[in-house]
């Protein structure tokens, strides 16, 4: 943190004139005899009159401070970012486009890839050569324990992370023993996002939906509705090249007839934690009825996230499992057509649950614009601009200090239905992180595959539980 030099300047003078004041005026204080005050008057009075000359090093702090102030931005000289993004999602984008206008001497190398594909690269990434400044984390244990990642406390403590709400940070953290939720900070979030049900508010309509279903099986009534209207229940993708989306509907479920503590044991790498529980194998049979019931696309093994959505906003399905991320796209092509609920418990008064993080972006651990890249991570919760960003493309709460302002939402912005199930969730305390994330290859060697395998019936509820835990269980043991 190149903050250090000048600190330690700024004590060493301070030091250097308490030690002058204190040597001047020690005769005065232990005087032995009652005559010699008036003759130590004048003495004392010497270091009073040469305070001001001795206070002026401490009158220029604000002038020494600039220098600091500035290594822990971008600086003026420049500086451009190497950045690795994740294909199609625009936040980052845009992001990076207003950090420029705002800073011009940055500019920006990026490159971009899928989630599926990021996980698979990280690794050489952030070992090479050139490592990134700032790129999207598809997990982070195993990489922070290879000492890929940098340390980002040193970066919390200047700029006040800390101080922020501690579920902010807390996904990010990584101890000592590889479990997440606590330790050392090793990535930020972008903004906080939430997952749950989208839906084609027309389509809905013809089925009889007047208002979100309140529990599983008025759900899976409006699911048998929509197949017997000659409708698609539910569009989502498949593609190993986008990650199984069926992971997204499979893990509402789990969290919608068990409890969310033991999912988020075992995608935080707790010892004994397993993802093959009761509560998980009816969830997991739930999703191959579904998938047998042909509420699903044929062809969603080669359906890439992008195209799902662009099937979806042409009126390709009634709903669709998916995150906040997406609000923009949503309203720009079926404007004002488009709502979205949380996914309802099995049981009526139950509560709703919701994956729900952060857009997580690391710094390699010898990345060349480390303070740099801090910098922007820190702008995008605390600048007014970015904020509204956040949520007029991310669609999500950005985050950042207590009693920041949420920025304003157009109205029939389907962004204003995802705000409001933040709370709803954060007071039940039934948020999740990505099961996806639990390893760093988790979901490309394990859900993936296994549930491209369900699809096409080589593959039931109880083997894929088993299977990709023995993934997780091998993972962990490299």
């Amino acid at each position: 943190m190149n903050k250090k030099p000048v600190l330690w300047s700024m004590v060493s003078v301070l030091v250097l004139i308490a030690l002058l004041i204190s040597a001047c005026g020690a005769p005065a204080t232990t005087t032995p005899a009652e005559e010699e005050p008036a003759v130590e008057e004048p003495a004392a009075e010497e270091p009073i009159a040469e305070e001001p000359a001795a206070e002026e090093p401490a009158a220029e702090e604000p002038a020494a401070e600039e220098p600091a102030a500035e290594m822990l931005s971008c600086g003026t000289e420049p500086v451009v970012l190497n950045a690795y993004f994740e294909t199609g999602f625009d936040l980052p984008f845009e992001l990076a486009d207003e950090f420029t206008k705002q800073y011009p001497s940055v500019t920006w190398d990026i490159k971009q890839d899928q989630f599926t594909n990021l996980i698979n690269s990280t690794p050489r990434l952030l070992s090479g050569d050139n490592p990134p400044d700032l790129i999207r984390l598809p997990t982070m244990v195993s990489f922070a324990n290879q000492g890929l990642l940098m340390d980002l406390d040193g970066y919390a403590a200047e700029f006040g992370w800390d101080e922020w709400p501690v579920p902010q940070l807390d996904q990010n953290r990584v101890a000592e023993d590889g479990t997440r939720g606590s330790g050392t900070l090793y990535a930020m979030g972008l903004n906080y996002s939430l997952t749950g049900i989208f839906y084609n508010k027309e389509l809905a309509a013809q089925i009889g939906m007047i208002e979100p279903p309140q529990t599983l099986a008025e759900f899976e009534d409006l699911l048998a509705a929509a197949k017997d209207a000659g409708l698609l229940p539910i569009m989502q993708w498949g593609s190993a090249k986008s990650g199984m989306g069926l992971a997204f509907p499979l893990q509402a479920l789990m969290a919608s007839v068990g409890p969310v503590e033991p999912i988020n044991d075992w995608i935080y790498q707790k010892p004994g934690a397993t993802i093959n529980t009761e509560s998980n194998l009816v969830a997991a049979q739930y999703l191959e009825q579904w998938i047998q019931n042909g509420y699903f696309p044929t062809d969603i093994n080669a359906i890439e996230y992008t195209d799902a959505n662009a099937r979806f906003t042409a009126g390709e399905g009634v709903f669709i499992f998916n995150g906040d991320w997406q609000n923009a796209g949503y309203d720009a092509d079926m404007p004002g057509n488009v709502g979205f609920f949380l996914m309802p418990p099995a049981e009526a008064g139950g509560s709703p649950a919701a994956m729900s993080a952060p857009l997580t972006f690391g710094i390699a651990a010898n990345a060349q614009n480390a303070d740099c890249a801090a910098f922007f991570l820190n702008w995008v919760a605390s600048n007014d601009t970015a904020r509204e960003i956040d949520v007029a493309v991310g669609g999500s709460n950005p985050g950042g200090p207590s009693g920041s302002t949420m920025p304003a939402v157009a109205g029939g912005s389907v962004t204003n239905d995802t705000l409001a199930a933040g709370p709803v969730i954060g007071e039940a305390g039934t948020s999740m992180d990505f099961i996806a994330n639990a390893t760093s290859a988790i979901f490309a060697q394990g859900w993936t595959p296994e549930l491209q395998k369900m699809v096409g019936g080589k593959q039931d509820a109880a083997g894929l539980l088993e299977a990709v835990q023995a993934e997780y269980e091998r993972e962990l043991a490299e």
